[in-house]
């Protein structure tokens, strides 16, 4: 399995924006695609004292399946318009890492 990971930045006045955008029209775009091994997608926030961070962390079943949805530019990051409107800044490029383990504690 690969995590794709993606930080963006915003505005604290943004955030809720960007996140809307976020989760009524990426995350729907992104799924609609019904890509072959595509297994999920994390959204995380962290409020800093000037801005407000996101980071998405997709999880796909190999590389493969990454490259078939970017292509071989696969690192490069996708922002549609409407996020970038909102964003103050963010990674040109996604970072890619195997998940080697995993431990849960369910209680």
């Amino acid at each position: 399995m690969i995590k794709r990971v993606w930080h963006g930045w915003t505005t604290p006045e943004n955030a809720d924006a960007y996140f809307r955008i976020l989760t009524n029209e990426v995350i729907p775009g992104i799924e609609a695609k019904k890509m072959e091994g595509f297994r999920g997608i994390e959204v995380l926030r962290r409020e800093l004292k000037t801005e407000t961070e996101f980071c998405t962390v997709m999880t796909f079943e190999t590389l493969d399946n990454i490259i078939a949805l970017h292509g071989e530019d696969y690192e490069r990051s996708y922002v549609p318009d409407a996020a970038q409107k909102v964003l103050s800044r963010w990674d040109q490029t996604a970072q890619h890492f195997e998940i080697l383990e995993v431990r849960r504690y369910d209680a």
